[in-house]
């Protein structure tokens, strides 16, 4: 087992708004940070800190739409996570 992606992914889920961010990726299959801020109790500059921490560890990724950045779910690493984990 890989531990230090492990602990990665874990680091980078370690916040509530974090996890909520991950679960409404996977509602929406992908979303602008407008509209993830319009879901969330946050500024706008804390989620695009949260997005930045999860896109850094590779959980999620953005593309630019426009003026705009829409982000979706890296299937393949949520998919590692879930190995990592099942083999605690």
């Amino acid at each position: 087992m890989n531990d230090r992606l492990l602990a990665d992914y874990c680091k980078a889920l370690a916040h509530p708004i974090r996890v909520r961010i991950v679960k409404i990726l996977l509602e929406e299959q992908k979303c602008i940070t407008g509209d993830l801020c319009d879901r969330l109790p946050v500024a706008q500059s804390t989620v695009s800190r949260h997005l930045k921490i999860l896109r850094e560890n590779g959980l999620i990724c953005g593309e630019v739409e426009g003026p705009r950045r829409r982000y979706c779910i890296v299937p393949a690493a949520l998919s590692e996570l879930r190995d990592l984990i099942s083999h605690l």
